[in-house]
């Protein structure tokens, strides 16, 4: 039986264990976790565990040395350097995303550089000018190109119906009246397909067929012409691209679609890479975002700052996927999410409140109080004050768009108070009329916040006891600061957090007494944590290896512990996709569940084996791995000794019995477990190994 499929056998059975596992380590999570005295009470981690247990849970998973380096300086000592991230020297990881050049780009700078079809509209209109740069020029122009193959394709399927049989009669009949002399099938392969016909007798093609016609010959060509690009040196190559017409960069694109792409980038400059990726797949180029994110989980020092800055923009999620909000995502994590991600709680909630990207996914920024003078004198009426003049209502055509209590209701719900925080339907109506006029200037070309007064509801409000008196801007900044200071904000923060970092079902005692901290503490996120670091519900013994890990946190931890290099971080962000979450992409404002519940399912589970797999043998893309760097001390000789010092400098030595003897069955396969040096020397494989116990249910928890 070749090697292969043992190892897919071996898949299945660890598999089996690692699902009833899991399932199982969650009831029991559950049931423990129901009565908060219990919680309490139960048996410490032990001192030697101690450091595992803070690492899994304050960092993205444990490198190689991790555990002495905080046993030198002392467990306390490093809790506080994390907390205050801006002291710890961060230039390695700086250094590999220096290349990444979207990242320091402002939202509109993202725009001007990769036009959305709100620009490329007003190029073709006349309102805007193509730019004068080469690789700019060129990516416009394959834009222009495919934006305008877009339309044409709307009006065809417009114009298609009753009369479509007609219409393509009436187009084959000029190709069947020209003469030979006058058709194009000579001069070139690109012909119009109606011209190629086997038998002149043969009826005319119809639309579809010549489409299709033309589609397998666009295909056949462009293959042709790709095949020679690949052949060329990097520089050459970006500079035929960009020679290119606009319609054979549409042909290039359609070829080099998804992964394939990547074939046409290898070798390239960053510069140049963004260019040729804004051309062939437009979105790509937003994926150096989610690299970074990844780049950072695993290589940053400030991993509590990396932790905090998930957690948060978690909390307050938007959605790539919702029209200019891809542009403005960049700008978001950077610029109000990162920042305060150690910060005081009012800070990060009023900053999110201000953000273009959370105002336009929430749609807040087209939200109009119903008697503002907006409402009231439409949009043309400038100056108009309500009441001053006795003035007809616009017809409702002409009128913007009403009251939008999207965001009102998740600032509430998600945001704050939690859903059983104590509101009501009539509390979420008048904060969502506070927050009328709350708006983006010119949103489609990453225009920034503004507040338009005469969007604005007048009057006075009444949200949860308090009365809002009539004050504009300023009315949204009051209720944001009486939620961030809430009882059930505090309660509803601190749970979060404690399910993030101690079970998914925290005891009550614990976040009572994080709650506490906040309210006493203005909700400072550092001392939030400082409660639940030190407090004997995070150092239970129950709590130890008892939080599944998401899929980021999983191959984030997989990469850190193998101590793997990457040279190209795609392959991993194509990893999460496959394990259901795609980076900055979750539709729900709810964001990522934190609960294994979410991510506990077969075919979850064989994926992060397979990548546990792909990752140890050093066959994952874009990286490179030496497995007996995990090895400390002597290499061993033989299979069984490598896993158990694998198992050792992986996990802590933390294998159940019947994992380990799953493993160990499946070492006694040669196959599987030597490789081959020479024809008389075989020793251990230690990435197939290596890849064996970080798909183990025990490494999938943290």
């Amino acid at each position: 039986m070749p090697a292969t499929r043992k190892q897919l056998i071996l898949l299945g059975l660890v598999l089996l264990i690692s699902t009833a596992a899991l399932l199982a380590g969650d009831k029991k999570s559950k049931s423990k976790a129901a009565d908060a005295a219990i919680a309490a009470s139960s048996a410490q981690i032990e001192d030697d565990k101690r450091i595992v247990h803070a690492l899994n849970r304050f960092t993205f998973g444990i490198r190689p040395g991790d555990v002495e380096r905080v046993r030198a300086i002392g467990m306390d000592k490093w809790f506080d350097e994390q907390l205050h991230p801006e002291q710890i020297n961060d230039s390695a990881v700086e250094a590999r995303l220096a290349p990444f050049r979207t990242l320091k780009m402002s939202t509109k700078e993202m725009v001007e550089n990769f036009p959305p079809p709100q620009v490329l509209k007003a190029i073709e209109n006349g309102r805007m000018s193509m730019p004068h740069d080469p690789g700019k020029r060129a990516v416009y122009e394959s834009r222009m190109a495919a934006y305008q193959q877009r339309q044409q394709n709307k009006e065809d399927k417009g114009g298609a119906g009753a009369n479509a049989g007609l219409n393509n009669l009436d187009q084959a009949a000029p190709d069947m009246m020209k003469p030979a002399a006058e058709s194009k099938t000579a001069a070139s392969p690109k012909n119009s397909p109606a011209e190629m016909r086997l038998d002149p007798n043969d009826p005319p093609l119809t639309a579809e067929q010549r489409k299709q016609q033309k589609q397998r010959e666009d295909a056949m060509y462009a293959d042709l012409d790709s095949d020679l690009l690949l052949q060329m040196p990097p520089e050459a190559r970006y500079k035929a691209i960009l020679k290119m017409s606009a319609e054979e960069r549409l042909d290039l694109a359609k070829t080099y679609k998804g992964p394939r792409a990547m074939q046409l980038l290898d070798g390239m400059k960053p510069e140049q890479r963004e260019t040729v990726e804004a051309i062939v797949q437009p979105q790509a180029v937003l994926g150096e975002l989610a690299e970074a994110k990844l780049l950072r989980a695993i290589y940053s020092d400030r991993q509590l700052e990396e932790v905090m800055t998930d957690f948060w923009f978690n909390h307050f999620n938007v959605f790539i996927g919702k029209g200019p909000d891809r542009y403005m995502i960049n700008a978001y994590e950077r610029d109000v999410i990162r920042p305060h991600a150690m910060g005081k709680f009012k800070d990060i909630l009023a900053a999110t409140a201000k953000s273009p990207a959370m105002l336009f996914y929430l749609d807040n920024w087209q939200s109009v109080g119903p008697d503002s003078e907006l409402a009231v004198y439409g949009p043309q009426r400038r100056g108009a004050r309500r009441g001053r003049f006795a003035r007809p209502r616009p017809q409702a055509k002409n009128r913007p768009s009403g009251l939008n209590e999207n965001y009102a209701r998740e600032i509430m719900e998600l945001h704050t108070l939690g859903v059983d925080g104590g509101y009501t339907q009539k509390d979420v109506t008048e904060l969502a009329k506070v927050l009328t006029g709350w708006s983006i200037e010119q949103p489609q070309l990453g225009g920034s916040f503004r507040f338009n007064e005469r969007a604005h509801e007048p009057g006075a409000k009444y949200i949860l006891g308090h009365k809002i008196g009539e004050h504009g801007e300023r009315e949204g900044e009051e209720m944001l600061d009486i939620l961030a200071h809430h009882p059930s904000t505090a309660k509803f923060i601190s749970r979060k957090l404690a399910m993030r970092f101690v079970s998914d079902n925290p005891p009550q005692s614990l976040v009572d007494r994080m709650a506490e901290t906040f309210m006493k503490k203005d909700g400072d996120t550092r001392e939030v944590l400082r409660t639940l670091f030190h407090s004997p519900e995070f150092w239970a013994a129950d709590a130890y290896r008892a939080k599944l890990k998401t899929p980021l946190e999983f191959v984030a931890s997989a990469v850190r512990v193998s101590g793997a290099d990457i040279q190209n971080a795609l392959p991993l962000v194509a990893t999460l996709n496959r394990m259901g979450m795609p980076l900055y992409a979750m539709q729900p404002p709810t964001g990522y569940s934190m609960k294994a519940e979410a991510w506990v399912n077969s075919s979850a589970l064989l994926n992060r084996m397979n990548f546990a797999l792909q990752l140890g043998s050093g066959k994952l893309p874009g990286t490179s791995l030496d497995p007996q760097v995990l090895i400390h001390g002597p290499a061993p000789e033989d299979s069984v000794a490598a896993l158990s010092a694998l198992e050792q400098s992986i996990l802590a030595g933390d294998v159940s019995a019947q994992t380990h003897a799953v493993m160990q069955k499946q070492l006694n396969d040669p196959q599987i477990s030597q490789r081959k040096l020479d024809d008389m020397d075989k020793k251990p494989n230690y990435g197939a190994i290596a890849g064996l116990i970080m798909g183990s249910p025990e490494f999938q928890r943290r």
